[in-house]
């Protein structure tokens, strides 16, 4: 089942895809959430197979006419997120900081993103010249915690799992040197695009994921190719502390970045984005001001 979230007369609403592609507003059977967050925090079983018994049959608003909205519109705390999950861009990240890599990762590297608001589907987002002219971009699966979690064990961890989706970790390489740190150069306003909604359904343990510039595919990899897996990572985070309810959890960035390349290939003024994960679809962004 696909959730989504968008703006209809003014107003945000929730939905589901339908069969053929189309969006169902929730709220025409009878389910009133204010926005993706309660949604996850409060759907009920009855609930839940209600909106999947409508998903299942066509009807609904097109996709394209809507006027699409991140599925998260803010997230309750800063998002989680893996460093150099996939070995390839583990390599490629050492090369960019000339440091000598053995190719050995015991522990996974986490981080947060502070992100005050959320772009979706089809958003413009800031280019922040003012201080940065060295903007990456990077594709990554996004997990959402269905339910508080503490001390899950791996086998038991995907049952906390709410859903999935696309996220773009928009970076500031120059900015994450500046500061010998990834905090600030992943949290500038604008530099977290997620959507186009969130899969619920979904193994995601052997998916492509790639992404493209104006065209040009420059990540290219599989699910497969993590290093820590989503399981190892709800059960290694919740030894220690609790997950909440509506928690993001994204699962690090795959090689072919644009610090990657030489020389590298940073984004610029109207450059397109395409984000795309087998299983959930295509995120399309575009660089603005």
């Amino acid at each position: 089942m696909r959730f989504i979230s968008y703006k209809q007369n003014n107003q945000i609403k929730l939905g589901v895809m339908s069969a053929n592609n189309g969006v169902i507003d929730i709220s025409s059977v009878g389910i009133n959430k204010k926005d993706m967050n309660e949604l996850i925090i409060t759907l009920t079983q009855a609930e839940r197979e209600i909106l999947e018994d409508i998903s299942s049959k066509s009807g609904g608003e097109p996709y394209e006419n809507i006027e699409k909205l991140p599925p998260i519109l803010s997230p309750l705390q800063d998002i989680i997120c893996l460093g150099i999950n996939y070995m390839e861009h583990a390599k490629e990240s050492y090369r960019f900081k000339k440091i000598e890599f053995d190719g050995k990762r015991e522990f996974p590297v986490y981080f947060g993103k502070r992100a005050n608001y959320i772009l979706g589907d089809g958003a413009i987002f800031p280019s922040h010249t003012q201080i940065t002219q060295t903007l990456d971009y990077e594709v990554e699966l996004a997990l959402i915690i269905s339910k508080d979690a503490y001390n899950i064990p791996i086998d038991r961890a995907l049952e906390y799992v709410f859903g999935y989706t696309i996220l773009n970790d928009i970076s500031s390489r120059d900015i994450q040197n500046r500061y010998k740190q990834w905090y600030y150069g992943k949290s500038l306003d604008g530099s977290t695009l997620m959507g186009p909604w969130i899969e619920t359904n979904l193994d995601i343990s052997n998916l492509k994921i790639s992404s493209k510039v104006n065209g040009e595919l420059r990540q290219n990899a599989n699910t497969a190719d993590m290093i820590f897996d989503a399981a190892y990572i709800i059960s290694d985070l919740s030894l220690g502390m609790t997950l909440k309810a509506g928690t993001i959890i994204s699962l690090g960035t795959p090689s072919g970045v644009g610090m990657g390349f030489t020389p590298p290939k940073y984004l610029k003024k109207d450059d397109i984005i395409e984000c795309k994960i087998e299983g959930i679809g295509v995120l399309r962004n575009i660089v603005g001001e």
